[in-house]
């Protein structure tokens, strides 16, 4: 990498902001009162996000008179929800390979699962008129090196067999599209990917469901659960809700159920955003279906347009902290953020003097497998989803009607799938989980350095359907 590039990704980040751009808006909601006192409810939900806010959503639609109450230790969208790259996928297995490789007999039925998720995701966010800057652009997945190009051959011939219609793009073809020097094929998906703007998303599903009798309190973390009654009892630094049924979609912050720390590895994951490009900037890098983009590496980057003419560009360096620690210290580490203005730079160089306007990271709930953890907890009265790892934003609502189901205990046909019936592979605890997790990533790193050559080590974890990743 050369040192014109490394100061040309240094100026550009000189003045980026340390917060998300999706959240650092002038016309952001105010923010909402703590809970003080008791309050009771048929169902409370613990986490503002799109798990919590999709379960309350869903919860109203199945039972328009229920009394629903969300709780949030810090603010609606302000973890995951409001920090992700606004990638909503159909997928519910984290791809469709992956998915075969661990459901083999149910993945056919989960991929038409999750379409049918997504199709009624997007019809109820324009049937309630919310503005999020909905695109259904879908995405291409791009190959910059040439043994990337095999597993691009592979995953279209791969969906054919299941009935999915991928375009596979030559160089060519993939460069006429999007401008760039790196990319050598692309695998082009119309359908099964549509963008938003995850903040406006999560604000509107937020006064949407106030404007239906729901009560959200900010500044409230659930200290504690228990069973009270013929319900639950949640505590609050100041107050308590009594409900019949709890959800808890805290991903990856800490929550009051202990033994979601089992399954879940909290993975910074960093992200940039340009200014917003000139006429002439855009031009030169083409981009004209305005689809969200990610490279084929087992280490990745995602990036994709914005409403006002910005690029965000995050992904590739998941990073785990000793313990399992989050906190907002960890949220802007240089490193990573440089490293990302390099690759931005290498893969648009005719943008350089571009600046970057914001700079952030957060943790992403990872799982052994890649999916979400369900479960029931206090003799059925609670229930939980937490673990979607990086493609959340549309399985969030899956989850919340898993939960819901669960609370029911009736026999959907959602809770018939493997995915949901077992639960990923548990994380060994610490002192031991910090080394696995750091091998593992340096394995992947060198994987990627190899032509996607797999050690020992890797070739383990995916027999047994175990991995790590962002």
């Amino acid at each position: 990498m050369s040192t014109t590039t490394t100061d040309a990704a240094a100026s550009a980040l000189r003045d980026a902001a340390p917060r998300p751009y999706w959240l650092d808006r002038d016309d952001a909601p105010a923010a909402r009162a703590p809970l003080a006192g008791g309050a009771g409810a048929d169902l409370v939900v613990i986490g503002a996000g799109f798990t919590g806010l999709w379960t309350a959503w869903r919860a109203l639609e199945r039972d328009a008179a229920a009394t629903v109450v969300v709780l949030d230790a810090e603010s609606v969208a302000y973890g995951a929800t409001g920090r992700n790259g606004g990638f909503v996928a159909s997928s519910l297995t984290h791809g469709l390979t992956h998915g075969e490789a661990i459901w083999p007999d149910q993945v056919g039925a989960l991929a038409e699962e999750g379409d049918r998720n997504l199709d009624e995701l997007v019809d109820t966010i324009e049937a309630a008129g919310i503005d999020c800057d909905l695109r259904r652009s879908g995405k291409t997945t791009i190959a910059v090196e040439e043994w990337q190009l095999a597993g691009l051959r592979e995953a279209h011939a791969l969906a054919a067999r299941y009935g999915v219609d991928l375009e596979l793009q030559s160089r060519d073809e993939v460069q006429a599209d999007v401008h760039s020097p790196t990319y050598l094929g692309g695998l082009r998906d119309r359908a099964g990917t549509v963008l938003v703007d995850p903040a406006r998303l999560a604000w509107g599903m937020a006064a949407s469901l106030e404007a239906r009798g729901v009560r959200i309190f900010e500044s409230s973390p659930a200290t504690g659960i228990e069973t009270h009654g013929a319900g639950v009892r949640v505590a609050t630094p100041a107050g308590h809700v009594d409900a019949r049924h709890a959800v808890v979609a805290t991903a990856a912050y800490p929550g009051p159920l202990k033994r979601l720390g089992s399954y879940i590895m909290p993975l910074y994951d960093h992200v940039l955003m340009t200014e917003p490009l000139t006429a002439a900037q855009r031009a030169s890098i083409g981009w004209a279906e305005g689809q969200g983009l990610t490279d084929a590496g087992n280490q990745f980057h995602y990036y994709r347009p914005t409403a006002d003419g910005r690029v965000l560009f995050g992904g590739w360096d998941a990073v785990y902290y000793s313990g399992g620690k989050v906190d907002p210290s960890l949220e802007q580490r240089d490193s990573s953020h440089e490293l990302l203005a390099r690759h931005f730079l290498e893969t648009f160089p005719q943008l350089e003097g571009v600046r970057f306007t914001h700079r952030w990271a957060g943790p992403i709930d990872s799982t052994t497998r890649f999916t979400a953890a369900y479960g029931t907890a206090r003799g059925g009265r609670v229930a939980y989803a937490v673990g979607h790892t990086g493609l959340g934003v549309g399985a969030s609502r899956f989850s919340a009607d898993v939960a819901l189901d669960l609370l029911a205990d009736e026999p959907t046909s959602r809770l018939r799938y493997d995915i949901v019936r077992r639960r990923p592979f548990p994380i060994p605890p610490e002192p031991f989980r910090n080394p696995i997790i750091q091998y593992t990533r340096h394995s992947i790193l060198a994987a990627d350095a190899h032509e996607g050559r797999r050690n020992l080590w890797l070739r383990t974890l995916d027999r047994f359907g175990l991995g790590f990743n962002s």
